[in-house]
């Protein structure tokens, strides 16, 4: 099995997978078993992608995907807690618009599109939240919708995101630390 593939069926499961196709626990919510899964079998093929090394896997829709979830979610659980989390968010965001530029998008099923969509979500850019709400309303998931909804509220109300202030060495305003006391303020 190629890496590509490897990447992919990891974090989507095997077609084969009876649980292929569905949402998983595992995706959104912290887990330093899992975040140590990732980081052993997935740090090195993240470290060749950002080196340019890996550029070749965004000529066609599995390989773009497999650079987004190492950009966009390996990294997040590699380096949760820490600066770097978000530091290749740019370059799936690069990934993205490219698959949505050349059709690779459409080759998608709907959980995968999910994942390439999430970079315009956690993007702090405004037209990349209105694309993220766009693409979420095509697909038609009300729990999917919300969140890209609610990513987009924060970045209308204060330009970024609040709850990456400390990670990110930024200082937040009275309004921002109000804010990160309320329920449901981060993700």
């Amino acid at each position: 099995m190629d890496r590509i593939q490897e990447i992919v069926d990891f974090w989507f499961l095997p077609e084969s997978d009876e649980n292929y196709g569905k949402q998983r626990e595992v995706w959104f919510k912290k887990n330093p078993d899992f975040d140590a899964e990732v980081r052993g079998k997935f740090l090195e093929d993240f470290e060749k992608a950002e080196a340019g090394e890996l550029l070749h896997w965004s000529e066609s829709a599995r390989g773009s995907l497999a650079l987004i979830l190492l950009f966009d979610q390996f990294t997040r659980n590699m380096f949760r807690d820490s600066p770097r989390a978000f530091a290749a968010d740019g370059k799936a965001r690069e990934i993205a618009r490219h698959m949505l530029s050349c059709g690779f998008y459409d080759e998608l099923n709907t959980v995968e599109k999910q994942f390439a969509a999430l970079p315009f979500e956690h993007s702090e850019d405004m037209d990349d939240q209105k694309l993220s709400v766009k693409l979420f309303e095509e697909l038609g998931s009300g729990e999917a919708l919300d969140y890209a909804q609610r990513h987009l509220e924060i970045i209308e109300r204060f330009g970024r995101f609040p709850h990456r202030n400390e990670q990110l060495g930024r200082e937040s305003t009275k309004e921002e630390e109000a804010f990160l006391k309320t329920p449901n303020s981060s993700f």
